[in-house]
């Protein structure tokens, strides 16, 4: 029968555990996960009103177009089809299996509360991020399906 020192396995186990939740770093920046870099991009554009904030999070084409349009509000109307204020802001829903290891792709749906024409408002935007090297970008906003009214 083969014998396990108790300490050994146990030192052993929690280095299993905190090299499987290291976080690599790229000039000093963690890197972020497909959740953060979607609540990071709806702050930017909601309640930061930061559309150059917001760049970092997209790929370079919706970052084109969202130089076009210059101002968050512009870019809540027509890029992502939803002006709204004092907004809050939670993930609904990410399509990533456990292990994020071997996914490349990811959809993730983020639902917002908040004021839309002086009215509450619930609704959701989908977006899809693609892995790029060890970083996470958006890469494409989903047509809106359909709304939730609260």
């Amino acid at each position: 029968m083969l014998k396990i020192n108790p300490i050994k396995l146990i030192a052993l186990l929690l280095l299993m555990f905190l090299s499987g939740c290291e976080q690599s770093a790229e000039n000093g920046q963690p890197k972020l996960t497909p959740e953060q870099v979607s609540l990071g991009f709806f702050q930017a554009i909601y309640i930061d009103k930061d559309v150059q904030k917001a760049k970092q999070f997209v790929a370079a084409d919706i970052a084109e177009v969202m130089d076009h349009y210059h101002i968050a509000s512009a870019v809540q109307r027509h890029v992502l089809g939803l002006s709204m204020k004092q907004v809050t802001m939670s993930i609904d829903e990410i399509d990533i299996d456990f292990f994020r290891k071997f996914t490349d792709d990811v959809t993730v749906v983020v639902k917002m509360e908040g004021l839309k024409g002086g009215r509450e408002w619930i609704d959701d935007r989908t977006i899809r991020l693609h892995k790029k090297g060890n970083s996470w970008v958006i890469v494409e906003i989903l047509p809106e399906k359909g709304r939730i009214e609260g």
